[in-house]
């Protein structure tokens, strides 16, 4: 029988942040990782496309929880006791420097997630953390004053467990045997797939500011749209993802987008074309682009309000002005289906918010069994918050299972 003090299920960013505060706060504690996988820190290793988004350069509480729609409420007293700045100053001790970027994310300053690996690992050998691979855990019970886990061929035993294990629908089955509540798992930040011909020739063109809704529904976003190979990305589809994970995922992912490439009202942008319909009058329409967006797209847009490739401003009809002003305003594209976001997967869904005593981040059905990271119903816009999210949670368990 292995005996720990402390056992962390889950060798994510959450479980060795936990482990690495749990062993510098109490030394003498006997702490283990197990981890289902040959290596850990894998998603840490594909974050921010190999550079591992840290954080975010969001400071106050209040507007850092406008970010997760699923746990908004939940969050603000944790926020006020280890977020953005914090999580700064814990790397930066342990030799971690980070850079902010224009759009607020935080990275390493080495540009590499391998940095942040290391940085865990070091410190976990230093405090004398065990990490055990290759397990994964089939059951878990309360027996003798004892947390009982049991993996495909070894049992443990430990006063006290942190489940940090990420989204895993069978350690969500676990936690259902022990009566807590799990809100059923949906894709949480993802891509639209569009096959549409004004996109098709243009993957990897970005309008850096526009409105997307979601037709029969109150989800709108703005922000920097990308197209890609197979419809749409990048944070104005991302955050649509996120807040709309329930509803997108009962329409079965098919739905149509109604896109607002300027943020003009549709008679403000047919006044603007008149005027430019003037004053460009002898230019053709389809080689100067317009509003300040990408010239690929402009000319898609173009095209597809009837007006061909040699057309002269002014021999545009007024039906043609009216489409080009939709095209811009109003453009309806269908969406049939998603995509992975790069090689990052988040869901919304896990343990009821409601069975969790987020002063401690304990159970509230069970002592001495902790939760972090997105094993609970918690999930964030993409951007470094769903990391903030495990970092916080870590932290305040882990102070909290120390001190025990």
């Amino acid at each position: 029988m292995n005996q720990f003090d402390v056992i962390i299920v889950g060798g994510g960013a959450a479980g060795f942040f936990a482990a690495i505060n749990i062993a510098e706060l109490s030394p003498d504690l006997k702490v283990a990782i197990l981890e289902k996988g040959r290596e850990g820190l894998q998603k840490v290793k594909v974050s921010g496309g190999g550079r591992c988004n840290v954080t975010h350069a969001e400071f106050i509480p209040k507007e850092l929880i406008g970010n997760y729609p699923r746990g908004e409420k939940e969050l603000l007293g944790p926020f006020h006791k280890f977020m953005t700045g914090d999580t700064i100053e814990w790397f930066e001790k342990r030799g971690v420097e980070l850079k902010i970027e224009d759009d607020g994310r935080m990275f390493p300053v080495t540009n590499s997630s391998q940095t942040i690996i290391d940085c865990f690992l070091n410190e976990t050998n230093r405090l004398g953390i065990e990490i055990l691979y290759g397990q994964t855990l089939k059951s878990i019970q309360f027996t003798n004053s004892n947390w009982k886990l049991k993996t495909q061929d070894t049992t443990f035993l430990a006063e006290q467990v942190l489940i940090a294990t990420g989204s895993n629908i069978k350690i969500w089955k676990i936690l259902e045997e022990l009566n807590h509540v799990i809100i059923p798992p949906v894709p949480s930040l993802f891509t639209f797939n569009v096959a549409d011909k004004r996109i098709k020739r243009i993957p990897g063109v970005v309008a850096q500011n526009v409105e997307v809704k979601v037709l029969k529904t109150n989800l709108v976003t703005e922000g920097p749209l990308l197209v890609t190979h197979v419809g749409f990305s990048a944070p104005a589809i991302l955050k649509l993802s996120a807040y709309g994970a329930l509803k997108l995922a009962k329409m079965d992912y098919k739905f149509q987008i109604q896109i607002n490439f300027i943020k003009q009202e549709f008679k403000e942008c047919l006044d603007t074309l008149k005027s430019i319909k003037n004053d460009l009058a002898k230019k053709t329409v389809f080689k100067f682009s317009q509003f300040e967006l990408p010239k690929r797209l402009w000319q898609q847009l173009v095209l597809a309000s009837g007006i061909n490739e040699h057309i002269r401003w002014a021999e545009i009809n007024k039906n043609q002005l009216e489409t080009l002003a939709s095209q811009l305003t109003k453009a309806i594209f269908d969406v049939n289906g998603k995509s992975t976001f790069k090689e990052e997967f988040v869901t919304a869904g896990g343990v009821d918010l409601k069975e969790v005593n987020f002063k401690t981040y304990e159970s509230k059905l069970h002592k001495n069994l902790y939760f972090a990271g997105e094993v609970l119903n918690i999930d964030a816009v993409t951007g470094g918050f769903n990391f903030q999210n495990a970092w916080t949670g870590a932290y305040i368990a882990a102070q909290n299972i120390a001190n025990k």
